[in-house]
């Protein structure tokens, strides 16, 4: 690896830097504009969102087969085709105003930003050191911060002029041109050591995977029903939605560079010892609170504490083989994403019966995670380990 005297000028980082606000352009735009869409085009109801979260999360269960996809392609070309792919399925979703049109389309623009998010975290966590990680990653949040503000803010505005059709192509479009404008760069380092073109699994990674799985179990609740109880039980319009995310991602934009110099500072054991503290009590509070105001705020504080999570693959960073990254990030996506295609169609079904279980269950779920976050070495552990594995 070539030592910069600054990460931002290592050519890796402006070329994931375009391709995350890309990603971001295109998630942040479709989950906007999913949940009001779905209820009041689609007339969907608390199952079928369940149901249609559900398959937009299956490609992020199959993003191990981006390691056999890395044989034949390489691996920062792959992350510019699935930004390409996540355009064109945005782009398209709003001529599917059926149910099972969002299923198709979801699963499209799904099929991109998930296998975005593994080439992502892989070249990041190949292409800067342990104590550089990090500041990187929680750059990518804020710039992936802005990004969102910024798309808030088009919708809110757009949302009285423009159909949803339109909002939805013009997002798309975007996005596919970022990544027809990225096809042109070549950020590789040669002297990286060369990944292993199959899958990884080892024991010393346990927790790395024990944490994923947690992690993506507690999203997935958080993700399908924290938006929906604010447009099915409290009505939320497009216009209210759209202003909660701006207000989210400007903290977010402000926070997360101090989220990455306070995991080097006080270590990755602390920081999420102190996330998973926190969203138990948020989650108790969407369970237990009825009132429009508080779940809104309790939404705020969620998102505060979402940088948070980039402790994981810091610590991954620090222990982990130089030719094991790649293909251990498919393999952590995978299983970030195993309860992903069954647990939004469970917890809608379990809504029914009462809306409070879902959040409830987030919140066990969030215990668990700090019982596990208490093995994570500590940082001078940590420290000593990523000297070693250099």
């Amino acid at each position: 690896m070539k030592d910069y005297s600054s990460y931002k000028v290592n050519p890796m980082y402006g070329f994931l830097a375009v391709l995350c606000i890309a990603s971001a352009l295109g998630n942040q735009g479709w989950q906007t504009l999913f949940n009001n869409f779905a209820v009041e085009k689609v007339g969907a109801n608390s199952v079928q969102v369940g149901a249609i979260q559900s398959f937009r999360e299956i490609p992020g269960f199959l993003t191990f087969f981006a390691v056999y996809i890395l044989v034949v392609v390489a691996e920062h070309r792959f992350a510019v085709y699935s930004i390409i792919l996540c355009g064109i399925g945005v782009m398209v979703t709003g001529f599917f105003p059926t149910f099972e049109g969002l299923i198709l389309t979801g699963i499209l623009m799904s099929v991109g930003f998930h296998f975005f998010e593994t080439a992502n975290q892989s070249l990041t966590l190949q292409y800067f050191s342990p104590e550089r990680v990090p500041l990187v990653l929680s750059k990518f949040r804020s710039y992936t911060a802005l990004t969102n503000i910024a798309t808030g803010v088009f919708i809110w505005l757009m949302a009285g002029f423009l159909s949803f059709q339109w909002m939805f192509f013009i997002v798309g479009v975007l996005v596919f041109l970022a990544g027809v404008y990225s096809l042109r760069k070549n950020p590789v380092d040669k002297l990286l050591p060369p990944q292993h073109k199959k899958l990884i699994l080892k024991r010393k990674y346990w927790l790395f995977y024990v944490l994923n799985l947690l992690s993506g179990s507690r999203r997935q609740i958080f993700m399908v029903f924290a938006i929906f109880i604010l447009v099915q039980k409290y009505h939320f319009s497009i216009t209210h939605i759209t202003i909660l995310f701006v207000v989210n991602n400007i903290i977010t934009y402000v926070l997360s560079p101090y989220v990455g110099k306070a995991i080097n500072r006080y270590g990755e054991r602390a920081m999420l010892t102190v996330e998973y503290v926190f969203l138990i009590l948020v989650f108790l509070g969407y369970g237990l609170i009825e009132n429009s105001m508080v779940v809104s705020g309790l939404y705020i504080v969620d998102n505060l504490f979402f940088s948070f999570a980039i402790s994981i693959n810091s610590f991954f960073r620090k222990q982990a083989e130089p030719a094991d990254i790649a293909p251990s990030m498919a393999v952590g996506f995978t299983i970030n994403h195993l309860t992903a295609v069954f647990l939004p169609v469970v917890g809608g079904l379990l809504w029914i019966y009462n809306w409070r279980i879902p959040f409830l269950g987030g919140a066990f779920l969030a215990l668990l995670s700090l019982i596990f976050a208490r093995f994570v070495p500590s940082k001078k552990i940590l420290a000593t380990s990523a000297v070693l594995v250099k």
